[in-house]
Protein backbone atom coordinates (compact mmCIF):
# COMPACT_ATOMS: atom_id res chain seq x y z
CA UNK A 1 0.00 0.00 0.00
CA UNK A 2 1.69 3.28 -1.05
CA UNK A 3 2.06 6.09 1.51
CA UNK A 4 2.04 9.61 0.06
CA UNK A 5 3.12 13.08 1.18
CA UNK A 6 0.35 15.44 2.29
CA UNK A 7 -0.84 17.23 -0.85
CA UNK A 8 1.07 20.38 -1.72
CA UNK A 9 3.71 20.02 1.01
CA UNK A 10 7.51 19.74 0.70
CA UNK A 11 8.11 18.90 4.37
CA UNK A 12 5.65 17.56 6.94
CA UNK A 13 6.28 16.99 10.65
CA UNK A 14 4.25 15.14 13.23
CA UNK A 15 4.63 13.72 16.72
CA UNK A 16 3.09 10.28 17.12
CA UNK A 17 2.06 8.56 20.35
CA UNK A 18 1.15 4.96 19.57
CA UNK A 19 0.48 1.96 21.83
CA UNK A 20 3.33 -0.42 22.56
CA UNK A 21 1.81 -3.22 20.51
CA UNK A 22 1.31 -1.08 17.39
CA UNK A 23 2.65 -2.69 14.25
CA UNK A 24 2.10 -2.27 10.53
CA UNK A 25 -0.44 -4.91 9.47
CA UNK A 26 1.27 -5.43 6.12
CA UNK A 27 4.27 -4.43 4.01
CA UNK A 28 4.02 -0.80 2.89
CA UNK A 29 6.20 1.77 1.13
CA UNK A 30 6.39 5.51 0.59
CA UNK A 31 5.73 6.35 -3.04
CA UNK A 32 6.88 9.97 -3.26
CA UNK A 33 8.97 10.97 -0.24
CA UNK A 34 11.77 10.19 2.16
CA UNK A 35 11.06 9.94 5.89
CA UNK A 36 13.12 10.05 9.04
CA UNK A 37 12.26 10.19 12.72
CA UNK A 38 13.55 10.52 16.25
CA UNK A 39 12.38 7.95 18.82
CA UNK A 40 11.38 9.26 22.24
CA UNK A 41 10.04 5.95 23.57
CA UNK A 42 9.70 2.39 22.32
CA UNK A 43 11.64 -0.31 20.54
CA UNK A 44 10.92 -1.35 16.96
CA UNK A 45 12.08 -3.89 14.40
CA UNK A 46 11.85 -3.10 10.69
CA UNK A 47 11.87 -5.86 8.08
CA UNK A 48 12.48 -5.17 4.39
CA UNK A 49 13.09 -7.64 1.54
CA UNK A 50 16.88 -7.20 1.86
CA UNK A 51 17.51 -5.93 5.39
CA UNK A 52 16.38 -5.99 8.98
CA UNK A 53 17.15 -3.36 11.60
CA UNK A 54 16.11 -2.33 15.11
CA UNK A 55 15.84 1.12 16.61
CA UNK A 56 15.22 2.34 20.14
CA UNK A 57 14.66 5.49 22.21
CA UNK A 58 17.29 8.07 21.30
CA UNK A 59 17.84 6.72 17.78
CA UNK A 60 17.13 8.33 14.43
CA UNK A 61 15.64 6.00 11.81
CA UNK A 62 15.53 6.73 8.08
CA UNK A 63 13.40 5.21 5.33
CA UNK A 64 13.79 5.90 1.60
CA UNK A 65 10.88 5.79 -0.85
CA UNK A 66 9.89 2.70 -2.84
CA UNK A 67 11.16 0.30 -0.18
CA UNK A 68 8.58 -2.17 1.11
CA UNK A 69 8.86 -2.50 4.87
CA UNK A 70 6.98 -3.48 7.99
CA UNK A 71 7.56 -2.37 11.58
CA UNK A 72 6.97 -4.58 14.63
CA UNK A 73 7.09 -3.81 18.34
CA UNK A 74 10.01 -5.16 20.37
CA UNK A 75 8.91 -4.11 23.87
CA UNK A 76 5.99 -3.04 26.02
CA UNK A 77 7.02 0.63 25.98
CA UNK A 78 4.66 3.02 24.15
CA UNK A 79 5.93 4.10 20.73
CA UNK A 80 6.44 7.87 20.70
CA UNK A 81 8.39 9.58 17.95
CA UNK A 82 8.78 12.61 15.73
CA UNK A 83 8.24 11.76 12.07
CA UNK A 84 9.41 14.02 9.23
CA UNK A 85 8.48 13.46 5.59
CA UNK A 86 10.56 15.12 2.87
CA UNK A 87 9.53 15.53 -0.77
CA UNK A 88 11.78 14.48 -3.64
CA UNK A 89 12.21 18.15 -4.62
CA UNK A 90 13.40 19.11 -1.14
CA UNK A 91 15.81 16.18 -1.07
CA UNK A 92 17.34 17.30 -4.38
CA UNK A 93 17.73 20.82 -2.99
CA UNK A 94 19.69 19.43 -0.04
CA UNK A 95 21.90 17.39 -2.35
CA UNK A 96 22.57 20.42 -4.52
CA UNK A 97 23.26 22.91 -1.73
CA UNK A 98 24.87 20.65 0.89
CA UNK A 99 26.11 17.20 -0.13
CA UNK A 100 24.47 14.25 -1.87
CA UNK A 101 26.97 11.91 -0.20
CA UNK A 102 25.59 12.75 3.25
CA UNK A 103 22.00 12.08 2.21
CA UNK A 104 22.77 8.80 0.45
CA UNK A 105 24.99 7.50 3.25
CA UNK A 106 22.43 8.18 5.99
CA UNK A 107 19.63 6.47 4.09
CA UNK A 108 21.93 3.54 3.41
CA UNK A 109 22.70 3.27 7.14
CA UNK A 110 18.99 3.35 8.13
CA UNK A 111 19.61 3.79 11.91
CA UNK A 112 21.85 6.25 13.76
CA UNK A 113 22.60 6.18 17.49
CA UNK A 114 23.83 9.08 19.64
CA UNK A 115 25.31 9.97 23.03
CA UNK A 116 22.81 11.24 25.65
CA UNK A 117 23.76 14.90 25.22
CA UNK A 118 23.23 14.65 21.46
CA UNK A 119 19.88 12.91 21.99
CA UNK A 120 18.72 15.88 24.05
CA UNK A 121 19.86 18.29 21.36
CA UNK A 122 18.09 16.28 18.65
CA UNK A 123 14.84 16.21 20.60
CA UNK A 124 14.92 20.00 20.77
CA UNK A 125 15.61 20.30 17.04
CA UNK A 126 12.72 17.99 16.14
CA UNK A 127 10.39 19.83 18.52
CA UNK A 128 11.37 23.14 16.91
CA UNK A 129 10.54 21.69 13.49
CA UNK A 130 7.17 20.49 14.74
CA UNK A 131 6.28 23.89 16.17
CA UNK A 132 7.26 25.69 12.97
CA UNK A 133 5.27 23.21 10.88
CA UNK A 134 2.17 23.61 13.05
CA UNK A 135 2.50 27.40 12.90
CA UNK A 136 1.76 27.20 9.18
CA UNK A 137 3.01 30.70 8.41
CA UNK A 138 3.54 31.71 4.75
CA UNK A 139 7.31 31.56 5.28
CA UNK A 140 7.31 28.33 7.33
CA UNK A 141 8.30 26.24 4.32
CA UNK A 142 11.54 28.18 3.90
CA UNK A 143 12.33 27.96 7.62
CA UNK A 144 11.58 24.23 7.69
CA UNK A 145 13.96 23.63 4.80
CA UNK A 146 16.74 25.38 6.71
CA UNK A 147 15.91 23.32 9.81
CA UNK A 148 16.01 20.15 7.73
CA UNK A 149 19.45 20.98 6.36
CA UNK A 150 20.72 21.70 9.88
CA UNK A 151 19.30 18.56 11.48
CA UNK A 152 20.65 16.33 8.72
CA UNK A 153 24.17 17.71 9.03
CA UNK A 154 23.90 17.37 12.83
CA UNK A 155 22.92 13.71 12.47
CA UNK A 156 25.80 13.16 10.06
CA UNK A 157 28.39 14.81 12.28
CA UNK A 158 27.32 13.25 15.60
CA UNK A 159 26.09 9.72 14.83
CA UNK A 160 27.92 7.05 16.82
CA UNK A 161 26.65 3.78 15.43
CA UNK A 162 23.65 1.92 14.12
CA UNK A 163 22.95 0.23 10.85
CA UNK A 164 21.06 -2.62 9.23
CA UNK A 165 21.63 -6.36 8.91
CA UNK A 166 21.71 -7.41 5.26
CA UNK A 167 20.15 -10.71 4.22
CA UNK A 168 22.14 -12.91 1.89
CA UNK A 169 19.38 -12.84 -0.73
CA UNK A 170 16.27 -10.81 -1.32
CA UNK A 171 13.52 -12.41 0.72
CA UNK A 172 10.41 -13.87 -0.83
CA UNK A 173 6.96 -12.73 0.32
CA UNK A 174 6.51 -15.98 2.25
CA UNK A 175 9.80 -15.50 4.07
CA UNK A 176 8.99 -11.89 4.95
CA UNK A 177 5.77 -13.09 6.54
CA UNK A 178 7.69 -15.80 8.40
CA UNK A 179 10.16 -13.29 9.85
CA UNK A 180 7.32 -10.99 10.89
CA UNK A 181 5.67 -13.93 12.63
CA UNK A 182 8.91 -14.76 14.47
CA UNK A 183 9.40 -11.18 15.63
CA UNK A 184 5.81 -10.97 16.87
CA UNK A 185 5.75 -14.38 18.60
CA UNK A 186 9.37 -15.30 19.40
CA UNK A 187 8.43 -16.08 23.03
CA UNK A 188 5.99 -18.79 21.91
CA UNK A 189 6.90 -22.40 21.15
CA UNK A 190 7.39 -21.90 17.41
CA UNK A 191 8.37 -24.98 15.43
CA UNK A 192 9.68 -25.51 11.94
CA UNK A 193 6.64 -27.67 11.13
CA UNK A 194 4.23 -24.98 12.33
CA UNK A 195 5.96 -22.22 10.38
CA UNK A 196 6.05 -24.37 7.23
CA UNK A 197 2.34 -25.07 7.50
CA UNK A 198 1.55 -21.37 7.91
CA UNK A 199 3.60 -20.61 4.80
CA UNK A 200 1.84 -23.36 2.84
CA UNK A 201 5.00 -25.43 2.27
CA UNK A 202 6.21 -28.83 3.28
CA UNK A 203 8.58 -28.86 6.25
CA UNK A 204 11.53 -29.99 4.15
CA UNK A 205 11.00 -27.34 1.47
CA UNK A 206 10.48 -24.55 4.02
CA UNK A 207 13.65 -25.58 5.84
CA UNK A 208 15.71 -25.42 2.63
CA UNK A 209 14.10 -22.11 1.60
CA UNK A 210 14.72 -20.55 5.00
CA UNK A 211 18.41 -21.45 5.06
CA UNK A 212 18.90 -20.42 1.43
CA UNK A 213 17.43 -16.96 2.02
CA UNK A 214 18.60 -16.26 5.59
CA UNK A 215 21.89 -18.12 5.59
CA UNK A 216 21.14 -20.01 8.83
CA UNK A 217 18.67 -22.76 9.81
CA UNK A 218 15.29 -21.80 11.24
CA UNK A 219 16.18 -22.91 14.79
CA UNK A 220 19.37 -20.84 14.84
CA UNK A 221 17.59 -17.75 13.52
CA UNK A 222 14.88 -18.10 16.17
CA UNK A 223 17.51 -18.46 18.89
CA UNK A 224 19.31 -15.36 17.64
CA UNK A 225 16.09 -13.34 17.80
CA UNK A 226 15.44 -14.53 21.34
CA UNK A 227 19.00 -13.75 22.43
CA UNK A 228 18.63 -10.21 21.05
CA UNK A 229 15.55 -9.70 23.21
CA UNK A 230 17.35 -11.21 26.21
CA UNK A 231 20.12 -8.64 25.78
CA UNK A 232 17.58 -5.82 25.75
CA UNK A 233 15.89 -7.07 28.92
CA UNK A 234 19.23 -7.53 30.68
CA UNK A 235 20.23 -3.98 29.81
CA UNK A 236 16.90 -2.28 30.46
CA UNK A 237 15.35 -4.17 33.41
CA UNK A 238 16.26 -5.75 36.75
CA UNK A 239 14.38 -8.95 35.99
CA UNK A 240 15.98 -12.23 37.01
CA UNK A 241 17.48 -14.63 34.48
CA UNK A 242 14.61 -17.06 35.13
CA UNK A 243 12.01 -14.36 34.50
CA UNK A 244 13.73 -13.29 31.30
CA UNK A 245 13.96 -16.91 30.14
CA UNK A 246 10.19 -17.34 30.45
CA UNK A 247 9.54 -14.06 28.63
CA UNK A 248 11.78 -14.88 25.67
CA UNK A 249 10.90 -18.48 24.88
CA UNK A 250 13.60 -20.37 26.79
CA UNK A 251 12.45 -23.24 28.98
CA UNK A 252 14.43 -22.14 32.06
CA UNK A 253 17.22 -19.87 33.25
CA UNK A 254 19.95 -22.52 33.03
CA UNK A 255 19.21 -23.27 29.39
CA UNK A 256 19.08 -19.57 28.59
CA UNK A 257 22.43 -19.01 30.30
CA UNK A 258 24.04 -21.83 28.32
CA UNK A 259 22.75 -20.61 24.94
CA UNK A 260 23.53 -16.98 25.80
CA UNK A 261 27.17 -17.77 26.61
CA UNK A 262 27.43 -19.83 23.44
CA UNK A 263 26.14 -16.95 21.31
CA UNK A 264 27.49 -13.88 23.11
CA UNK A 265 30.65 -15.23 24.69
CA UNK A 266 29.74 -14.35 28.29
CA UNK A 267 27.08 -15.22 30.85
CA UNK A 268 23.91 -13.14 31.14
CA UNK A 269 25.09 -11.81 34.51
CA UNK A 270 28.44 -10.73 33.06
CA UNK A 271 26.66 -9.07 30.13
CA UNK A 272 24.43 -7.11 32.52
CA UNK A 273 27.41 -5.99 34.61
CA UNK A 274 29.32 -4.93 31.49
CA UNK A 275 26.64 -2.37 30.66
CA UNK A 276 26.68 -3.27 26.93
Amino acid sequence: MPIRMPAGERISVQKRNLPADYHMPQMEMASDHYSFGFVLSGDRCVITPKQQFDYHAGDVSLMPPLLYHRTISLSDAPYINYLVKVSMECKEEFCRQVDRTIWDALYEQKVCSFAPEQQSRLEGMFEDMLQEYEKGAPYSGVILQGMLFRIFTYIWENRQGGGAFNFGNELSAEMLEALSRIEESYEEELTLEQMAAEAGFSTAYFSRLFKAQLGVPFSEYLTNVRIRHVQELLAQTDKSISEIALETGFCNGDYLAARFKQKVGMTPSAFRKSGK
